[in-house]
Order: C-alpha cells, then sequence, then structure tokens
C-alpha cells in the first residue's frame, strides 16, 4: 500500500525543546570561517515492527482447536493489524479494523486478556463467494471487475451465512512488560457452523509521531481494492508476497533533537566519556529529552570552551528524516576556527530513551573540509532503561517518563537487542566547509 496519502505530522506535538545560547569566541591568534551542516538523511519508513506467523508443526496451518503466538512491542497509541485467510472460503480473510488492536487504554495500561471483538471478516473482492468448506475448490471464479475489500456481516454477496468472526478466532494479548506484548491467535471455529482452517499470516505495528500512526492502513483499506499481495493470502493462504511487502515498509523512523555544537582547544571532549556514566551536566536531557539548553548553559562556563551553539530546523525544531521524495531537514551555522580547535555535535535519537548522536571522543578537526560523519557514533546514555525504539511506552517523546538507570556510557551495538539500525552515515551527516 503506498504512503503517499498520509499527511505529514505536525512535529510541533513532538516535545523537542528548543535551547539557544553562543559563547564568544576569545580566542587568540589567526582564525579562518568554516560552515558545519548536519542533515537527517535516514530514508524513513512507515512501520516500526512486522512479521509472519504460522503453525510451527508439519503442517502450516492453524487448524481448529490449534493456536499460535508472536510477541511484538507498542508504545501508546500504536495498534496491532495482522491478516489471516478463512482457509476453507474464496477469498476471505481475517484482520482487526483498522487501524487494528489497540494495546493500551488511554491512560498507558496494558490492555490484556480477549480482545477478539475487534476481529473482523472481510471479502477479499477477487473471486464469487461458494458456500464455505472443505470441499470448496481454490482459487475459484474470478470476480468479472475486481470489488474492493468489504466487511461481512453475517453473509458475503452471495448469500453465504457466516457467524461472527470473534466466535471462529479468540485473540488474546498478554502484557511481557518493558513495551512488549504477546499476542495468541485461538483457532475456536470447530464447534461452529463455520469450522475453518487460518493461513499462514502476516502482522505490523505502524510508528506514531504527533500523535498520528504514519500508516493507519499497513494491510489493506476497507473500501478500497486490495493490494501489495494481500491477495495471495485471501485466496491461497500464501503470505509470502505480502510479508515481502511490509518488510520493505518496516525499518527506522527517528526525527533529530536541535543539534549542540561545540568548539573547543585544549582540553578533551567536553560533552561526555565513554565507559563513564553521564557527568551530570544536562547531557541526560539531550539523551532523554532532546533538550540541549542545560548542557550549553554549562559548557559556556567551560575553560577551553569557544563557542556553543544549538541549531533547531527551520520550522519544525527537529530535523525529520526523509519521507518518500520529501528530503530530511538540515541546519547549519558559521564557525570562527582555528588551528588546533575541535568540534564536538550531540543530539538526541529522538525515538529513543536515551540514544544519542555524538562525535567520537576525539572530536572533528575543526579545519578539516568535507563529509565528517565517518566520526559520529550512536550512544546509549545509561540514564534510562531501553525499549524497542519507535515503540516504548515510556520514551519521552511518545508521551511516555523514561524509567531511570544508571550506568556507563557506551556505544549502542548494531544489531542490538531489538532491532537492526541503518550505517550511522545514512541516519546523520555532518559536513564541514
Amino acid at each position: 500500500m503506498k504512503h503517499k496519502h498520509l499527511l505529514w505530522l505536525s512535529v510541533a506535538a513532538i516535545p523537542m525543546i528548543m535551547a539557544s545560547c553562543d559563547k564568544d569566541d576569545n580566542s587568540s591568534g589567526s582564525s579562518s570561517a568554516t560552515k558545519i551542516t548536519i542533515e537527517n538523511v535516514l530514508d524513513s519508513k512507515p512501520l516500526v515492527e512486522s512479521g509472519t506467523f504460522k503453525n510451527d508443526g508439519n503442517v502450516p496451518l492453524i487448524m481448529p482447536g490449534h493456536s499460535v503466538s508472536f510477541k511484538f512491542s507498542a508504545a501508546k497509541g500504536q495498534a496491532l493489524s495482522f491478516a489471516t485467510m478463512y482457509g476453507w472460503s474464496n477469498d476471505l480473510f481475517f484482520a482487526p479494523g483498522n487501524p487494528g488492536i489497540q494495546v493500551y487504554k488511554s491512560d498507558g495500561t496494558p490492555i490484556e486478556g480477549d480482545v477478539s471483538a475487534q476481529i473482523k471478516l472481510w471479502d477479499n473482492g477477487t473471486r464469487i463467494n461458494e458456500k464455505p468448506g472443505e470441499d470448496l475448490i481454490h482459487p475459484g471464479v474470478a470476480e468479472s471487475a475486481p470489488q474492493n475489500i468489504m466487511e461481512v456481516k453475517g453473509k458475503d454477496a452471495q448469500g453465504n451465512t457466516y457467524v461472527a468472526a470473534s466466535d471462529l478466532m479468540k485473540v488474546s494479548l498478554h502484557y511481557e512488560g518493558n513495551s512488549m506484548f504477546t499476542v495468541t491467535i485461538d483457532n475456536t471455529s470447530g464447534s461452529t457452523a463455520n469450522p475453518t482452517p487460518f493461513s499462514p499470516g502476516v502482522w505490523a505495528v505502524s510508528y506514531i509521531a504527533g500523535g498520528e500512526l504514519l500508516d493507519p492502513h499497513p494491510l489493506f483499506e476497507e473500501g478500497k481494492p486490495t493490494a501489495n499481495g494481500l491477495t495471495k493470502i485471501a485466496e491461497m493462504g500464501e503470505n509470502a508476497q505480502l510479508a515481502s511487502y511490509i518488510t520493505s515498509q518496516t525499518g527506522i523512523f527517528t526525527p533529530l533533537s536541535p543539534v549542540l555544537v561545540v568548539v573547543y582547544n585544549g582540553i578533551d571532549n567536553p560533552l561526555y566519556k565513554a565507559g563513564e556514566k553521564d557527568p551530570g551536566h544536562g547531557l541526560k536531557d539531550i539523551a532523554q529529552k532532546g533538550d540541549a539548553s542545560k548542557l550549553a548553559a554549562y559548557l559556556k562556563t567551560v575553560t577551553g570552551v569557544k563557542a556553543v551553539y544549538v541549531l533547531p530546523a527551520a520550522e519544525t525544531t527537529v530535523l525529520l528524516p526523509k519521507v518518500g521524495e520529501q528530503a530530511g531537514s538540515s541546519v547549519s551555522q558559521e564557525l570562527k576556527v582555528a588551528k588546533g580547535d575541535k568540534v564536538a555535535v550531540a543530539t538526541m535519537y529522538g525515538f529513543s530513551n536515551d540514544w544519542f548522536f555524538a562525535t567520537s571522543e576525539q572530536g572533528i578537526d575543526a579545519t578539516k573540509k568535507g563529509d565528517v560523519s565517518f566520526s559520529t557514533v550512536l550512544y546509549d546514555d545509561g540514564t534510562a532503561v531501553n525499549q524497542f525504539p519507535g515503540a516504548g511506552i515510556t520514551q519521552f517523546n511518545l508521551a511516555g517518563t523514561p524509567l531511570e538507570e544508571s550506568k556507563a556510557i557506551e556505544a549502542v551495538p548494531n544489531p542490538n537487542a531489538f532491532t537492526t539500525l541503518p550505517d550511522i552515515n545514512n541516519i546523520i551527516k555532518v559536513t564541514l566547509d
């Protein structure tokens, strides 16, 4: 499903805080002008997670009396969508209504237990429906003109009858803690008038930003034609094509906070020291909230620091990633630098608990020219418990409150416990010219 229907979100709703301050350049000796530019070059994706499910036995079908489970992470406002074939039909499938199954109450309390009432039976609109049952021949007769996806409410277009989807399928949620859920799908159709196996299926969770889901229709849209391989599931129970599509739509989405830029000379990198705990001068506020004001104010008092800047993106404040054909945001600043000067940069990985991008401990030679992104590292500040980036209930920029911890600052491994990130130079680009 293409995402051109998505209107870009109002980033004013993302509570990354802008700070702004400068420190006079009191250096002696000759100086020259250079310009630093920081860009969010991430080719973002609308789905934070996706996957497939099937029976783990010799037969991948989920037969009456059998069940299947899988795990996923989610933040408040995010929803779980999935699709699986009503096996003994021509082109019917089970799925929750869009945007999917809500997994938190409005107060942020995880929802647990039976959520089957949210499951519906849908007609894919590509085959003429016959009486459902084991003897039905697949795929059957094609519609002369494909119809739009419609909910089956007791009867299909040909008058065949069905009991409620929630009688055929039981779906339950269990909260595992730290934003992770287990969903279990039970085939309860065996004792009904509509016994049927369920096919291997697909599932997806959309990012949310500014209170809006980036893709509220990840698998299908009611009243619209089927697309992206859903027909293969609905007609034949084959999930590979739709799984390939949702995989292409799953990945990383994150803004970057207003960027802290520091010019210094004769001292160690004044922002942080890997292997040690956050020094308490304001780095935590960048890493958890995207607020550089406290650290910027502190740095103005540090001997050896020559200039301090906090650079918000025009209009949006945060640096947005690339979305489709829309380029990502960038910020620039003219600097006065002299031989021996170094530059340090820090900005929050916006959809994390306490991750931040920063130049390496050695800093950047301020007189160097060109792309210096290779010197950028993604760090874990060690001050908040990590969750799936972009799907954490306690992530500040997803309206959460970080869970405090106290560990040393260290580089974020890749792959990490949650996901595999793009190379850093495919997320943030730093240039001196």
